[in-house]
């Protein structure tokens, strides 16, 4: 009813991975109600699996690929003086079908840029922004976009092709008008690590000291630059910053040398304490699931939680994104191609000893022994009262969505404690595959889109190296003051 009403010329969707399918359905309904009007997609997942979503999805005109702003406008300009028709192939950073031939435009440049993009915070209900720890409204705005470095377990860095960071005050300025206009209490930086660029970090939060803002904040950040900015935490916490989600990723350092983070169990501990001790609520961050799993793995990594004492710990599924290079190494040991399960909760992949019911399971006695020990011996004692009212909120929220059977997925999956571990159901779509692309078809996507990260993944793949990635959560290397990736 609502595109009858609003009989528009283009439809978007943008899709991360396990929201594809849905996307896919919005713009067939778009089709279906005005076979006219032009669909478009955007979003990571038709980014770099354009193919796929093309074919199983002939409905969709084009996807742009990449950062969406500038090569949207142009597609839209395109559509309105009518060379749509004529010559999509103008139009960069695209790709849509001809006659069951997919054929991907030159790339569009990436925009230098970013303060020139001012979002429009007024459109949103901002009621169903709910920070529910805090009761609060939140709001998740960029610090910068792209990384230097190239996890191979991550994509982010190929989406946004470049590393571009913001004016600090701009920010700010972007910050004081969610605070003012729309009562924004809290906020997410949606980078995936803030304080790479350390001397714009401080400046940034020099600004919010300044202006005193009534907001507090939280980011995820790297192991290694908490370590490297030690004496700087108690100002960053003076900045509002309240919650420091870490990438320890994994408790065996088996994992972190395959994820080739290059940490050790040490640092993360002290990072961790680091962090407490500027009265900074800490998360770690465990990575589970791999095929190499085992139970003993999985109790080591709660031995290592309640050693290291985070205030949060989240054990998280490891989710093979089919654009990463990990997903590559990994093979035919990724079985399950059922892209709406691709959520960080749902074992995509199977351990070899033991199935994926025990896996959840084991994962959940985690969470229970962890929280227990939180909610009766430590949160309620936090002498710190902004702390501890930060804290006693995540419990409510972590309780909450426990109650109302939405955590992990746990009411969908039917798991009800160790009873159920047998008889849990995941409902993978079988139906759902994923052809592999040939090494020569990735190094040809590579060349034709990568552009800081090139030269670097070159020499990789000349030393048979491609997939010797480092940094994200704390690699060696870091990141000059110019800007440059050192290591």
């Amino acid at each position: 009813a609502r595109l009858v009403e609003l009989d528009p010329d283009v439809v978007g969707a943008t899709a991360i991975t396990p929201a594809i399918y849905k996307a896919e359905r919005i713009l067939q309904v778009a089709k279906e109600v005005n076979p006219n009007v032009v669909t478009v997609l955007g979003g990571i997942h038709g980014t770099f699996m354009y193919p796929q979503v093309l074919k199983e999805a002939p409905w969709i005109d084009a996807i742009v690929r990449g950062e969406g702003e500038q090569v949207f406008l142009n597609l839209v300009t395109a559509v309105d003086n009518g060379s749509w028709l004529l010559d999509r192939q103008a139009v960069r950073g695209i790709a849509y079908q001809v006659d069951g031939k997919v054929i991907a435009t030159a790339a569009e440049p990436t925009i230098e840029d970013l303060d020139r993009i001012t979002p429009d915070w007024g459109i949103l209900e901002w009621d169903k922004y709910i920070y529910i720890p805090m009761n609060t409204r939140v709001a998740i705005p960029n610090f910068a976009r792209g990384c230097p470095f190239t996890c191979t377990f991550c994509s982010q860095w190929k989406f946004w092709r470049d590393y571009r960071i913001r004016d600090p005050k701009k920010v700010v300025d972007e910050i004081e008008t969610l605070v003012r206009d729309h009562q924004v209490g809290f906020f997410i930086l949606a980078d995936e690590e803030p304080t790479i660029h350390r001397k714009k970090f401080i400046a940034f939060c020099e600004e919010l000291i300044e202006r005193n803002l009534p907001v507090l904040w939280g980011i995820n950040t790297r192991v290694t630059d908490i370590l490297r900015d030690e004496k700087l935490l108690p100002m960053f916490r003076r900045a509002g910053l309240i919650h420091v989600s870490l990438g320890t990723e994994a408790a065996a350092q088996l994992k972190l040398d395959r994820f080739n983070k290059e940490t050790t169990i040490a640092q993360n501990k002290k990072a961790i304490q680091l962090l407490r001790d500027a009265g900074i609520v800490t998360e770690a961050q465990f990575i589970v699931g791999l095929e190499n799993e085992t139970a003993e793995t999985l109790e080591e990594t709660y031995r290592m939680a309640r050693d290291w004492n985070p205030d949060m710990a989240n054990w998280a599924m490891y989710t093979p994104w089919p654009f990463s290079d990990l997903f590559q190494e990994l093979g035919d040991k990724v079985e399950v191609f059922d892209f709406e399960k691709y959520n960080f909760v749902t074992p995509i992949m199977k351990p070899d000893a033991m199935d994926r019911g025990e896996l959840l399971d084991r994962v959940m006695n985690n969470y229970r022994r962890f929280f227990m020990n939180k909610t009766f011996f430590q949160y309620p004692w936090t002498k710190d009262k902004t702390r501890r009212k930060y804290l006693m909120g995540c419990l409510k929220a972590f309780l909450k969505s426990g109650f109302e059977r939405k955590f992990y997925d746990l009411g969908r999956v039917g798991y009800r404690g160790p009873q159920s571990k047998k008889s849990v159901d995941f409902a993978f779509d079988a139906a759902r595959t994923y052809e592999r692309p040939s090494a020569v078809a990735l190094a040809e996507a590579d060349a034709g889109w990568v552009t800081m990260h090139g030269p670097k993944i070159e020499h990789k793949r000349r030393q048979g190296e491609i997939n010797a990635a480092m940094a994200c959560g704390g690699g060696t290397e870091q990141l000059a003051q110019d800007g440059a990736s050192t290591a």
